[in-house]
């Protein structure tokens, strides 16, 4: 595998992943803004829009058409909140040229048909259409709406809003009903120029691919219309984080069957070796079967239907998940509490530091299976402003010892403890 990547002009990065792994060709956009109070519902919208139809494709079914033309091609689009960023995702997957009965230029098509989507819309004099944005809004509304319907989904972006109240990291990226009233096929229409002309985009082509692709992108007409621009996006840096004072106890109520306990904790990092070492203390706190979450507070005590943490790398964040009966919350919690101060005094040992590097190596390895992983690995790379390779960042987490997990296991505080309950 081969990654290169060059700026097309300002603002526009490409990127290419050479691989000879895959017999198709994957071909992504991203569009990295700041997420903000403001236009969080535009951006959410944006993809559901675009998806629509564009100038020259002017329905979903001509879209729909034109994939089957390039030998079943896939599109798909979405938004991800990425630290203090949204991201509006673009993808085509199609079979590459060399698997073709004939010889055809389908990855030209292919980057050709999503820049059409992406960056030359259907519009009606400069508005977008009045019958799209009514029936996506509604959309959207239903979704907004039915956001409780997944309990587990629900009490983790509560506990994370909580954790960030007021913060870009708070608001939930398909927020806010009240919003969708404001907006309409104008409104909407103007925002997407502005946010075309300012935003971060990448661009990635993974697969069986030659250097003529950089010189096709860069002579695209669609690109070529596109200004340069400094980008504004939040680039993910370190956040230095202090213990706060008190912990922030949160209690809802809803018809629930099982109650969610979720315990937010921040890790206090300084560097890019804290960040490795704390996805090593997160894997054997509650990131695998064989954690002190899942070990202690669901087996051995039986407190738990589900127990165990994720790490939250952007953000220095790491949130333990649990289910629990409702009776059993100063139980479940005081053991979970207990868990994070035995981590504090050592209380695990080296053979469960290697078991967790090794946990970690294992899913890393996988990123190199999915064209869409390698893609999202890279992406995180540049919003980071770093260049780690693969090999390298396996390295790395080989390197955590026993006393480097000791040392971040003494720098994690509970920040937020969120239940919900009936």
């Amino acid at each position: 595998m081969e990654y290169n990547q060059c700026e097309i002009k300002e603002g526009i990065k490409l990127h290419t992943i050479k691989t000879d792994k895959f017999k198709t060709n994957l071909i992504a956009v991203f569009l990295t803004t700041k997420l903000e109070r403001e236009n969080v519902t535009k951006n959410a919208l944006i993809p559901a829009i675009l998806r629509r139809g564009s100038k020259n494709l002017k329905t979903q079914e001509e879209i729909s058409k034109t994939l089957e033309e390039m030998y079943g091609a896939s599109f798909d689009c979405g938004i991800d909140k990425t630290g203090d960023n949204q991201v509006i995702r673009f993808y085509i997957e199609t079979v590459n040229d060399n698997y073709l009965p004939k010889k055809e230029n389908n990855l030209e098509k292919s980057i050709q048909t999503l820049l059409e989507i992406v960056f030359n819309p259907y519009e009606e004099n400069e508005k977008f259409k009045k019958e799209y944005i009514n029936q996506e809004k509604e959309n959207m509304k239903k979704r907004i709406e039915s956001r409780k319907d997944n309990k587990a989904r629900y009490s983790l972006d509560r506990c994370i809003e909580e954790m960030y109240k007021d913060k870009p990291y708070g608001l939930y990226k398909f927020r806010y009903s009240k919003d969708l009233e404001k907006i309409d096929e104008k409104n909407l229409y103007d925002y997407y120029k502005e946010l075309i002309n300012t935003c971060k985009i990448d661009i990635f082509v993974s697969g069986l691919i030659d250097e003529n692709i950089i010189k096709t992108l860069k002579e695209d007409k669609i690109l070529n219309i596109l200004n340069e621009r400094s980008a504004k996006y939040n680039k993910l840096e370190l956040e230095q984080k202090k213990k706060i004072e008190k912990e922030n106890v949160v209690t809802e109520k809803m018809e629930v069957t099982q109650g969610k306990l979720l315990v937010g904790l921040d890790v206090d990092i300084n560097d890019n070796k804290s960040k490795v070492i704390a996805m090593v203390y997160n894997n054997i706190l509650g990131g695998s079967a064989n954690s002190k979450m899942f070990q202690n507070v669901r087996e051995k005590a039986h407190l738990a239907y589900v127990a165990n943490s994720m790490y939250y790398k952007y953000k220095g964040n790491i949130i333990v998940n649990s289910g629990i009966e409702i009776s059993n919350y100063e139980k479940a919690l005081e053991l979970i509490k207990k868990q994070i101060e035995d981590m504090k005094n050592g209380e695990f040992t080296k053979e469960e530091v290697e078991n967790a590097k090794k946990g970690i190596i294992s899913a890393i390895k996988t990123i190199n299976d999915e064209q869409d992983s390698i893609i999202i690995y890279y992406f995180g790379q540049e919003l980071t402003n770093t260049n780690v390779s693969i090999k390298q960042y396996m390295d790395e987490i080989l390197s955590v010892n026993y006393e480097d997990v000791k040392t971040i296991a003494k720098k994690v505080y509970v920040n937020t403890i969120y239940f919900l309950r009936d």
